[in-house]
Formats: C-alpha cells, sequence, structure tokens
C-alpha cells in the first residue's frame, strides 16, 4: 500500500486552475501613489470590487501581494452555488427565516452577476447549469438531510428530497437537490475581468503585500516595499484580513484547510455536483478535459489549519483512495489545497471592518463557498463605496451583534484552543539534529541550545527558520504535504524559508544562519 500511494500522489502541488496562463504579468508598487479607492487582493472579491468600481468611473488602484488569482481562487472546487451543503436548518436556527432567505438570495445574485458578466463580456470561462446535490450514507446523516428539505420549503429554495435522481456509482440513504446551480473556470473569468480592468483606467500591482493602514480616516497603506498607496476607502479583500487587529478578527475566524484532486478515471463522472452530509466531506464535479474527456474532481478531508491528525499528505492519499474505489482512478495529474475561513455565525462579514472605520471595507469568512459569496462581496462593497441601497448589507454587516450563546460559547472554546497551542508550541522539544534531515525532510531540530523549523531541500541544502509565527507568536508545524510552515493559531503559512504564503501574517519567518 505504501509503494501504491506514492506511485499514485505527485511530489508537487499543481492546480487545475492555475494551468491557464492567459494572464498578463504587473509590476510591484515601487513608488508613492494615490487613488480614489484602493482594493487589497486579486481573488474573486478583489477583482470583483475592482471592475465594478472601475466601471462606474472610479479611479482604482488593485494591489496583490503574489501573482494575480493565485490564492484560494485559484485553488477552489468552483462551484457555484446556494447549496453551501446541511446549512439552511442549522441557520434558520442561527438567524431565523428571513435573514436565511436573504441569504439564499444573495447567493444565486452572486451566481447570477458571475452569469450575465460572463456573456455580457465574452468570457469564455467553462460556465454550465447543473444540479448541486448533498448526500448522505448513514441513517443519521438521511434524518438531516429531511430537516434540510423542510428548511428548503419554509425558504422558497428550488429544491427537495431527490434520491433517485442521484447518479452515483453506490448507494445513497437519502438525497436534496438544489435546482439550476453552476460551475466554471474561475481563473478564466477573472482574467476577463482583469482585461476590462486595465481598458477602464484601473491600475494594477502584483509582488505588492499590503502591511498596514496608517490612518482610519484617510487611509494610507503602507507596502513591503516602502511605498504607500493613499485614498479615499480601502476594500480588504485578502481573504483573511491583513489588519485583522481592527475589530479583533483573529478572534472571530476559525481557519481550516481542505484538499481536491482531479483525476483521470476508467468509470463514469457525474454531470452534475455532489458533496456528502455525512463526514468525511467529500465533493464531486466535473471539469474539462483534454480531447472531450471529463476530469473528476474530488475535494474534501479538510482539518484545522495546523492541526492534522496525520501526516498532511494522508489527506490527498484519502481522496485518492475514495475515488479509485468508486471511479476506478487512472491518472491524477493535479492535487491542490485551499484554507477557509468560518465566522461566528458562519455568514461571511462583508461590509465596514468595524464600528467608526468607515473608510475601511472587509469581505472574509466564506466558509468555503467562495464563488457566489465573493461575486455576491464584489457587488455589496462596491454599492457601499459608491452609496448605493443594497438590501443584502444587513445580513452580512461584520458589526452585527446578534449572536447565539452556543456560537458564542463554541468560539470561546476554540481561543481557548489558540491558548493552548501558544504554550505547548513553546514547550515542545525538538527530537533531531540538523544532521538527521533528509532530503525533502522538514522537521524542529536543535541548533545549539535553542530549537528551529529545517528542512533539507533535495540538494542537500538545509533552510533554518524561527518557528515563531510573526502574527501573534504561536509556534508553527511543519506540513510535509505542501512542505510549509503552518501556524495552528490563526492559520497563517510560511514557505520553508519563510516567507508569507497565507494571512495574517504580513512578515516572513525570520531565518536563522548556521554553518552546513
Amino acid at each position: 500500500m505504501q509503494n501504491d500511494r506514492e506511485s499514485q500522489i505527485p511530489h508537487e502541488q499543481k492546480s487545475y486552475w492555475r494551468e491557464y496562463k492567459d494572464i498578463p504579468s504587473y509590476p510591484a508598487l515601487q513608488v508613492n501613489e494615490s487613488t480614489d479607492i484602493a482594493v487589497v487582493g486579486g481573488g474573486m472579491v478583489g477583482v470583483i470590487s475592482a471592475y465594478l468600481l472601475a466601471k462606474a468611473g472610479k479611479k482604482v488602484a488593485l494591489i496583490e501581494a503574489g501573482k494575480l488569482v493565485d490564492g484560494v481562487t485559484g485553488r477552489t472546487t468552483a462551484k457555484i452555488t446556494a447549496q453551501h451543503g446541511l446549512y439552511y436548518n442549522s441557520l434558520i436556527q442561527i438567524v431565523g427565516e428571513e435573514q436565511a432567505k436573504l441569504y439564499y438570495q444573495a447567493n444565486m445574485d452572486g451566481l447570477k452577476f458571475i452569469e450575465d458578466t460572463a456573456k455580457e463580456l465574452s468570457i469564455d470561462c467553462d460556465f454550465s447549469h447543473h444540479n448541486a446535490f448533498v448526500y448522505a450514507n448513514t441513517v443519521a446523516g438521511a434524518k438531516q438531510i429531511e430537516k434540510e428539505a423542510e428548511a428548503y420549503m419554509k425558504l422558497g429554495i428550488d429544491g427537495e428530497l431527490a434520491k433517485d435522481e442521484v447518479e452515483l456509482p453506490f448507494s445513497v440513504e437519502e438525497a436534496i437537490v438544489m435546482r439550476n446551480q453552476a460551475q466554471f473556470h474561475p481563473v478564466k473569468f477573472l482574467a476577463g475581468l482583469i482585461k476590462e480592468i486595465e481598458r477602464l483606467g484601473g491600475k494594477i500591482y502584483e509582488q505588492t503585500r499590503a502591511m498596514k493602514i496608517l490612518s482610519k480616516n484617510d487611509p494610507v497603506i503602507q507596502t513591503e516595499n516602502l511605498s504607500h498607496l493613499s485614498c479615499n476607502k480601502v476594500i480588504v479583500a485578502s481573504h483573511y484580513p491583513f489588519n485583522d487587529f481592527d475589530g479583533m478578527y483573529f478572534s472571530r475566524l476559525k481557519v481550516n484547510r481542505s484538499y481536491a484532486i482531479a483525476a483521470k478515471v476508467k468509470g463514469n463522472v457525474p454531470n452534475d455536483m455532489y458533496i456528502s452530509g455525512d463526514m468525511p466531506s467529500r465533493s464531486l464535479r466535473y471539469a474539462p478535459g483534454e480531447n472531450g474527456e471529463k476530469l473528476l474532481l474530488i475535494g474534501g478531508d479538510g482539518h484545522a489549519t495546523g492541526k492534522s491528525s496525520s501526516e498532511t499528505i494522508e489527506h490527498y492519499y484519502n481522496l485518492e483512495k475514495f475515488g479509485n474505489e468508486h471511479f476506478g482512478i487512472e491518472e491524477v495529474p493535479y492535487r491542490w489545497s485551499s484554507q477557509d475561513m468560518t465566522t461566528l455565525d458562519t455568514i461571511p462579514y462583508i461590509g465596514t471592518i468595524t464600528a467608526g472605520y468607515d473608510n475601511i471595507l472587509v469581505a472574509t469568512g466564506f466558509h468555503k463557498w467562495g464563488m457566489s459569496n465573493g461575486a455576491l462581496a464584489g457587488m455589496l462593497l462596491s454599492d457601499q463605496v459608491l452609496g448605493n441601497e443594497n438590501r443584502y448589507a444587513p445580513v452580512f454587516d461584520p458589526t452585527r451583534t446578534k449572536v447565539k450563546t452556543k456560537d458564542a460559547v463554541s468560539f470561546a472554546k476554540d481561543n481557548a484552543s489558540v491558548a493552548k497551542s501558544l504554550v505547548t508550541g513553546k514547550l515542545k522539544r525538538a527530537s533531531k539534529t540538523v544532521d538527521d534531515l533528509g532530503k525533502d525532510e522538514g522537521s524542529l531540530v536543535r541548533v545549539g541550545k535553542k530549537k528551529a523549523g529545517g528542512y533539507r531541500d533535495e540538494y542537500g541544502q538545509v533552510h533554518l527558520v524561527d518557528t515563531a509565527c510573526t502574527h501573534m507568536g504561536c509556534d508553527v508545524k511543519w506540513n510535509d504535504a505542501e512542505r510549509s510552515w503552518d501556524c495552528p493559531c490563526h492559520g497563517s503559512r510560511f514557505s520553508y524559508t519563510g516567507e508569507v504564503l497565507n494571512g495574517p501574517a504580513v512578515k516572513p519567518l525570520k531565518k536563522i544562519e548556521t554553518e552546513q
């Protein structure tokens, strides 16, 4: 089994979506500049917001820490759907029927925006409509689906129990369908919008990491390049807010990683979209392959960032095992992972970042459903910047205060877990020395009387970093599947050389020099 696993799982990650290369490169912002609206983040929310504001005649500057559409948007399963798992029965309990219905309608508006915009701009982004199903393999899961069907009826959602409509190579106890949902190629879609932003006069900068906002009333963004971008308003669309201390977002977001593979299979690939209601989670959809073939996309096997109960490579193996068992995998040309945040009440935070910061807006906490929610966020944020009324604003308002006691208790436990991770990480000792590291191996190591994070690359060179996360000081953990250092407290991730891969951290890990 070990040999089979190693032969099937490739050495490096490769996202199916990021194989599309027709996106121009842009320079870093090296000088001070001013604009009407500054947008931080070149993913789904940032690009849509910048496009809509440029279209409305605003002077817009979009800055991205790395490459455009290379973050979470480039590592999604790209379902555009208001069916967010078994969600609405629970949502009604949290916010009531009226708010839950608005959430559904908002996400359907996000779907329609993508469809209409792709048609308007003639963007070939593989958009197609499909039904979306949640299925259960257990009796307990079937009961939850029946409750979800009751919620659909209350909210007027286009869907119902649909066990007989399921087309999967295994039997299910029950299923629920939400009709007329969609899927697409997010990178192709956003590439079309990026070209429009330029055509409309918008400025775009890559390799320009925002470090801090110097003023809440007259915002000035200080970048890693030591350049400054002054503006009237800032939209923070960096997935995890880089300025998370404004509004205490580090205490209001759970951070999880999930995994995906795209495989060539022997069996029939489902035409519709599926997600399991039971654990472990499994998400299924197809994507166009070469010569008209269909690739099977399998997602799931998520866990809290930095807190996997097994080696992270095992999560890819679990997805492959599931696919091979039910569909007969021939080849796995793509595998990738993603990071997602969940809010206190599971509804994203979209709007003014916190009370008294009217010129700083944010969008975060999409609970793994960033396509429909991301499109919605772009529309909602642009409306707020332009002073337009939007009926969904109160639902997603980041300053909302109505939180159920059980949710507050849950997050209190999570924050206690963060404190525990901070302490236990500092107490953990390194059992290896630098000399013990094999090629392509990372671990805590002893360097003199101190510990460090060490990785020996395929050429034998050792890279040593201080394991204290630059966000709030928690000790990072080695991620063997992605060769990264991951923080179990707030989800920051760093390359083996210390560079920031995921926020909220904005500064790299400190490098430790040693003679080798």
